[in-house]
């Protein structure tokens, strides 16, 4: 994302970070874009609601939402800058120099079929990733050897991975099995398969690959230093490539649960999602209860339940609940 900002002209940076959006996304829908943005639903309805008075934003022809042309959208916060700030009259009518910044991001939108683009800057990578992880239909591959997920990581994609697998769209992960020596890391690529992921290990992979609905992929530019940025692509041959690559990985690799179940039943090491299901259980008498301060459905809330009793080796709910005292695990 480009080092210019529109703060000087009176947008928050939420405000700045949505219009860049649709900017990159033009007529797209704006229904849960505030799990994109990490930020609270309130919040973003009023964004879009204040952006939309400031005519940043409109409804595009298919119903979706287009921002307004960057130099339109400059021009007219700077004038209502101007007329609320008179006294910095000096430091407004500089910020010009904003539309260049714009017009990058306006030129950042998803490929053209046949092209390759090299994404350097890392922000911006991070964006197209999250973006397109957003707009994600059918299904979503990838290998990562990653050793660890730091607690940022997980905190930043559990939100989209989450919003992706409630949605219907499948995800299909090969990571090394170095990452099972991590215990948060564990319990996150678990928490992921309760909720539909199917998620194996590989003994050793060199490899980095991302690919987005069998259209849209990405791998880096030096394998060796992943720093260095992203290629990526739509282009039908190389997208066919990188798929095989991944098929090849996939069918050489284990699955998750084969590996971590009979672990996990031992060390009684929970998920996230797990951890919470057992402390509802702990407090409430009804699954349909538990279910509901989840938000999850009472059918995937049992079978956390069923899992949490695996876990811990309990024979009943009560049992369990003992025994997490024990652990010190409520």
């Amino acid at each position: 994302m480009s080092g210019a900002s529109l703060s000087i002209l009176g947008l928050t940076a939420t405000e700045e970070r949505v219009y860049r959006h649709f900017l990159r996304n033009p007529d797209t829908s704006a229904e849960d874009i505030h799990v994109l943005l990490h930020a609270a639903r309130e919040e973003v309805e009023k964004v879009l609601e204040r952006l939309t008075e400031l005519s940043l934003l409109r409804t595009g022809e298919s119903g979706g939402t287009v921002a307004a042309d960057p130099e339109n959208a400059v021009d007219r916060l700077t004038d209502l800058r101007l007329r609320e700030l008179h006294d910095q009259l000096r430091q407004v009518t500089q910020s010009r120099h904003l539309i260049a910044g714009l017009r990058a991001e306006q030129d950042a939108r998803p490929l053209v079929t046949q092209g390759v683009e090299r994404l350097e800057v890392l922000a911006r990578l991070r964006d197209r990733i999250d973006d397109l992880a957003f707009f994600a239909r059918e299904e979503i591959l990838s290998v990562e050897p990653y050793s660890a997920l730091t607690p940022e990581n997980i905190a930043h994609s559990r939100p989209l991975d989450t919003r992706c697998l409630r949605r219907g769209v499948r995800i299909r992960s090969v990571v090394l099995r170095e990452a099972l020596d991590h215990p948060p890391t564990v319990a996150y690529l678990r928490e992921l398969t309760v909720q539909g992921a199917v998620i194996r290990v590989a003994d050793s992979l060199s490899e980095r690959i991302l690919v987005y609905d069998r259209q849209t992929a990405l791998v880096p530019v030096d394998p060796v230093d992943t720093a260095r940025g992203a290629l990526v692509t739509q282009q039908a041959g190389l997208v066919s490539n990188i798929l095989a690559l991944f098929e090849k990985i996939w069918d050489h690799a284990t699955d998750l649960p084969a590996l971590t179940d009979t672990e996990s039943t031992s060390s009684g090491v929970l998920s996230g999602v797990e951890q919470q299901v057992l402390e509802e259980m702990c407090r409430v008498a009804k699954d349909e209860t538990g279910a509901r301060n989840l938000d999850i459905s009472v059918r995937t809330y049992r079978r956390h339940v069923a899992d949490v009793l695996r876990i811990l080796g309990a024979s009943s709910r009560p049992h369990a609940a003992l025994l997490a005292r024990e652990k010190g695990l409520i």
